[in-house]
This record gives structure tokens, C-alpha cells and sequence, in this order.
């Protein structure tokens, strides 16, 4: 069977609720998913509620923005639950950041001839991990761009004219609590990975030492081909091949659960492998 290890809720960037995005992985015959909503567990308990009706596994987890050495890497920990812990006690600060660089973003875009307001944007979220995400749909929910993705483009990608850095956890340490939290680590989407100097063997190597259980071959928009040769350097590195849609409802709507963009297949092998590394 099939799994898929990489969704957002509407708990974050997504537009889903948790349970949603439960019921349809299980409609699709996946026998385990991983919620996996950037820097909140709080989609996690609606989601289990909904897995033991649906009869689906659950795996608690949440996507973080770490630096390492002044690369930006998107990580995945999973098996983090939504209790008091190393890592969870983190997260807080992390939304604290985003809702300090949202304050700054909508004064540059006011300034740019953009007129929202954080009410505006607050609209556009269920959650309490408020992004660039929910700007661009207030951008849109104003008129003043056609979708998210134009908004990103012209005005909120990184280094674009509305965009401002936040805190970050470094990748070591996130692996750390993610280890003192009994949950592993996984490098989301690591093509999207600019290591100026280094390479990306150099990256997986250096967090691989710090504790780094996988990095994510089999994603969504890679081609077949690429999922191969990344699934053979994560076996040649000793790490995890894991997996997932990515997955965000109407926010990417060209990705669906389980399947990606249509050829996407995570065998559930990866969840055994990824229990394996836990403590």
C-alpha cells in the first residue's frame, strides 16, 4: 500500500481542514498519512479523531524553515506529538516570528500601492500559522492579484519587494528537539535547496552527522527519474527515502493527495524505515 507523508491543512497554508484531508487520503486506499502543517501541531487532534473513523494512521508531524549556514532547508519532523516537548515548545516562537514579519510585509505592500490590512489577511486563515500564504490570498480576496502564485511572484517570493527574513531554527537544532521530542527529521523537497558553495551532498552529509533520518525523494514535482537517482543517493548516504504530496488543497491545486500530480507513489516501506531511526 501507499503512503503519503507530506500534507497541509487549512491549520497552516492549506486549505482543507484536518479532517478533510483525512477522509480523502482514505477514500484513495492510502493506509497511513502524515499531517504535516508548517510550524503548528494544532490541526493534529481533529485529524486523529478523524483517522480513527476513517481507519486510516495518522502520523503527527510539522514542516519548519530551518537555516544552515545560511541555507534556508525546509524540514519535516514526524512522530511529533501535540504535547509539551523540546520541539513543540518551540513552535510558539516560531509563529511569534511569522506574525512580526506579517506586520512588516503589509507595511511594505501598503507602501507599495497594496492596500490590505491584517484583518484582511486574517480572514484568509483557519490557523494559527499566519504566512505569506494568507497574504497572497487577501491579495487576491482584494483584487489585486489573480492567485497565489502571482502574488509570490511579483511580490512575496524570497528576495522579492515585499519579502522579509524571520527567525529560524538551524538545522542542527532542529533535528536535536526533534530527536529529544522521540520524533525524526526529513529534508522537505531538497532540490529547492540553494547551497551556494557547497552542493547538496555536502548538506545531506553535514545533517546526516547531526542526526538527519531522510531526505524526500519521491515528491510531487520531481519526474520519476529524478525520485530515482535522490532514493539512490538517501540508500548511498545511509538516510531514508521518504515522500509525500505536498499537498494544499486549492493553494496548489494541481497536486491531490496520495498521487501528487498524478504518478506519485510512497511505498509504505518508508514509514517502517522512519520508525526504525526513532530514538
Amino acid at each position: 500500500m501507499a503512503v503519503d507523508l507530506h500534507l497541509h491543512s487549512n491549520a497552516s497554508d492549506g486549505t482543507d481542514p484536518p479532517e478533510l484531508v483525512v477522509e480523502k487520503a482514505a477514500a484513495i486506499g492510502l493506509s497511513a498519512i502524515a499531517l504535516t502543517d508548517h510550524d503548528t501541531l494544532s490541526g493534529i487532534h481533529d485529524a486523529r479523531e478523524a483517522a480513527h473513523t476513517f481507519g486510516i494512521e495518522l502520523i503527527p508531524g510539522v514542516e519548519l524553515s530551518v537555516d544552515h549556514n545560511g541555507i534556508k532547508i525546509h524540514m519535516l519532523a514526524y512522530f511529533i506529538e501535540p504535547v509539551p516537548g523540546p520541539l513543540q515548545d518551540r513552535l510558539e516562537e516560531l509563529r511569534a516570528g511569522r506574525s512580526v514579519r506579517n506586520d512588516l510585509i503589509i507595511e511594505r505592500l501598503n507602501d507599495l500601492g497594496y492596500r490590505i490590512t491584517m484583518d484582511d489577511v486574517l480572514r484568509q486563515s483557519s490557523g494559527d500559522a499566519v504566512g505569506r500564504p494568507h497574504i497572497a490570498d487577501a491579495l487576491v480576496a482584494a483584487g489585486l492579484m489573480a492567485n497565489r502564485a502571482q502574488a509570490f511572484h511579483e511580490l512575496l517570493r524570497d528576495g522579492g519587494p515585499a519579502y522579509f527574513e524571520r527567525d529560524r531554527l538551524t538545522a542542527t537544532n532542529a533535528i536535536e528537539l526533534a530527536a529529544a521530542s522521540n520524533g525524526v527529521t526529513s529534508i522537505a523537497h531538497p532540490l529547492t535547496i540553494d547551497p551556494g558553495d557547497a552542493t547538496l551532498l555536502d548538506v545531506f552529509r553535514e545533517l546526516k552527522a547531526a542526526g538527519l533520518a531522510g531526505i524526500e525523494a519521491y515528491y510531487s514535482e520531481y519526474a520519476p527519474h529524478i525520485r530515482s537517482q535522490l532514493a539512490e543517493t538517501a540508500a548511498e548516504l545511509g538516510l531514508v527515502a521518504t515522500g509525500g504530496s505536498d499537498y494544499h488543497g486549492a493553494g496548489k491545486p494541481h497536486l491531490s493527495i496520495g498521487t501528487g500530480r498524478g504518478d506519485l507513489v510512497v511505498p509504505d516501506s518508508v514509514l517502517e524505515e522512519l520508525r526504525a531511526r526513532r530514538g
